[in-house]
């Protein structure tokens, strides 16, 4: 008999080589029928897995992470099954769970289309009637080479022969189909209830754009029929929200093929925006005791090695001649601005008395993303950020984390998205040595040291090893876009490596030359993936103070021209963003226009308006017809939702 610890510290006595799923069904057969994956140990793990004597056990099911992941997971090779029986040339790659679904990549000269894949679900529908049994099994590394060779799977080859020698080679089968595979995976076929296939995209192998476009199939599987329908009302929803849709037809910005992709035309609506942020952030860094640098776009190599990004970070950033020659010159546009702002730092001898020292910077910043990764505003090559690098002593280093981390909360709270947003530890991997520069000591030091600011200051976080920069641990604040898919906004890392590499030092108290520790931050992020949230929480119908337009005044006729133009020149004097839309179109014709531009306000001029000095005023939303009211309390009414940066909720 073994002995297993559960979630809640009670003991479970079991029969020896009992797994997981015994573990389930002695708890209760309810649990049994649910179990989709298991964590043992604090890891995850297939719910076929053997216990041990000692283990902990928590059996996981759709509700968690995991065990969404493993149905998905499930999901991706039914997939997988159903197109090797219809197109049995199709090349097998990848074909992971992801946020909300799963994805398969496939080598095909067929052109998936919509009909296709309809073809392909009824097959998958198929494959879960057959609920077929889901086996593992493993080979040696020769074994499983010669077993793709022999089945004409040169992907497959290609990833057998890309994992370490010595590592255990895991194979999962149902029925005539077998996929190398590290799991976890369901029992059966036949527990993938609901699933539907969503899009079938283009995406290269590796993610380099040197290698094969794939044809890659997205997915998404629930275990009710309910569960997806919501899931896919939600999905329906979420492209009505699509900045990619929305920003495009309200004209905030385009693409164009010649200039290249990760590399948008912000258009007037959309620099207005951005320039109303920039100027907001900016003055409210000043405020806060940071002092604006204004640096160059590029630098010779020496820089980055000096700053180890020419090692760790090469393949990301765009090189102006050839990094091998070391007889020309070479120089790297900027992928980030600390090397440059450390220089300010050098400009002169420091001493304790100037720390700590604030420097923030509206930086421009390139960056040779993946073309899969890119996708509209959120991930380009070209974008600003609103960077900053704090210099300080360990004694101060806590409260000026602290303060990093409130202007964070302040930006986010004030554009809207700070209850959209989550905290992740980004730490760094010590299994993965090359990623970093520093010691095991300094690491676990400055990892150390931001766990306990944290935890005093009680941020709710989430731990991500490997996720790390390479020269220190970092605060990754945390946002989703409207398809679940989810990027960092705002970065705030401690750094005590780099200062010791540029040769930054202070005299300190005791007369002795020391290293500042360096807080590198964000205080909105990047400008570009802002604008993009923004766009898709609003829907278009953004807050009073960042739209572009904020009033249009819409007349009736030609005569009330004069006085539609003396309220623009009032309202312009306040600060006021606003249009006088004076075409000879009927005046229904004028709203429905400024409704779909989703404005914060119009006002209709008549002759009524005309005469009593007042104005005919209607707000965003289905109820938004206030009525009339003076020009004066209209005025007054748009000032004050612009300087307070009110927010307002939109039926």
């Amino acid at each position: 008999m073994i002995k297993i610890t559960l979630k809640d510290s009670s003991l479970l006595e079991l029969q020896d080589n009992s797994t997981a799923l015994d573990a389930a069904a002695a708890i209760s057969a309810g649990l049994a029928r649910v179990a989709l994956a298991a964590r043992i140990n604090g890891k995850n793990a297939d719910i076929r897995t053997v216990l041990s004597d000692g283990d902990t056990l928590e059996i996981l099911t759709f509700d968690d992470d995991y065990g969404k992941w493993t149905f998905r997971h499930t999901a991706s090779h039914i997939l997988a099954q159903a197109v090797k029986r219809l197109f049995p040339a199709v090349k097998l790659t990848i074909g992971p769970a992801v946020e909300d679904g799963f994805y398969y990549d496939f080598d095909t000269e067929e052109k998936f289309t919509p009909d296709t894949l309809k073809e392909i679900e009824a097959e998958m529908k198929k494959i879960v009637k057959e609920d077929l049994p889901i086996e593992r099994f493993t080979m040696s590394r020769e074994e499983a080479i010669k077993y793709f060779e022999d089945k004409g799977e040169p992907y497959k080859v290609e990833l057998v022969e890309e994992l370490p020698e010595g590592e255990e080679i895991s194979f999962y089968s149902q029925g005539e189909f077998t996929d190398l595979c590290a799991g976890a995976h369901l029992l059966k076929t036949g527990a993938v209830k609901a699933f539907r296939l969503t899009s079938a995209t283009g995406a290269y192998w590796h993610g380099d754009s040197s290698k094969k476009m794939l044809c890659r199939v997205y997915g998404t599987a629930f275990p009710k029929a309910s569960e997806l329908e919501e899931h896919l009302t939600r999905l329906e929803e979420a492209r009505k929200r699509d900045h990619n849709k929305i920003g495009r037809e309200l004209e905030y910005f385009t693409t164009v093929d010649v200039i290249g992709q990760g590399l948008p035309i912000l258009l007037p609506k959309g620099a207005k925006v951005i320039q109303l942020l920039q100027r907001f952030v900016e003055d409210e860094e000043s405020r806060r005791g940071w002092q604006l640098t204004k640096t160059p776009y590029m630098a010779k190599r020496e820089l980055y090695k000096l700053s180890g990004h020419w090692d760790h970070y090469l393949d990301g950033m765009f090189v102006l001649g050839d990094p091998e020659d070391e007889e020309k010159e070479c120089f790297a546009l900027r992928p980030m601005t600390c090397p440059f702002q450390y220089q300010a730092y050098l400009n002169r001898t420091r001493s304790y008395r100037d720390l700590p020292l604030r420097y923030n910077e509206t930086s421009t910043l390139f960056r040779n993303e993946d073309s899969g990764e890119m996708h509209g505003l959120i991930r380009v090559r070209q974008f600003t950020i609103s960077e900053g690098h704090l210099m300080c002593t360990p004694e101060q280093l806590e409260q000026e984390f602290r303060g990093s981390l409130e202007l964070a909360i302040y930006m986010l709270k004030t554009i809207g998205l700070y209850e959209d947003v989550s905290y992740r530890f980004s730490q760094w991997d010590p299994d993965n040595r090359e990623k970093y520069i520093g010691t095991d000591e300094q690491w676990n030091e400055a990892q150390g040291v931001m766990e306990k600011i944290l935890n005093h200051l009680e941020i709710p976080y989430k731990v991500g090893v490997g996720e790390a920069a390479f020269y220190g641990p970092k605060l990754d604040i945390q946002i989703k876009n409207v398809f679940g898919k989810e990027d960092t906004l705002i970065t705030i890392q401690i750094d005590q490596l780099l200062a010791e590499k540029f040769g930054m030092e202070y005299t300190d108290t005791d007369g002795l030359k020391k290293n500042p520790y360096i807080i590198h931050r964000t205080s909105i992020g990047c400008y570009e993936r802002t604008l993009a949230l923004i766009l898709e929480k609003y829907a278009g119908a953004l807050p009073m103070w960042l739209a572009p337009e904020q009033v249009r005044l819409l007349t009736i006729a030609d005569r009330h021209l004069d006085y539609a133009y003396e309220i623009k020149r009032r309202l312009e004097e306040k600060g006021i963003r606003v249009t006088v839309d004076a075409r000879n179109e009927k005046i229904g014709y004028k709203i429905r226009e400024a409704r779909l531009e989703k404005l914060p306000y119009m006002c209709i001029i008549g002759d009524n308006e005309l005469e009593s000095g007042s104005l005919s005023v209607r707000e965003r939303g289905e109820n938004g017809d206030l009525g009339s009211m003076s020009a004066e309390e209209f005025i007054s009414r748009a000032v004050e939702e612009t300087e307070k940066k009110i927010i307002k909720k939109i039926n």
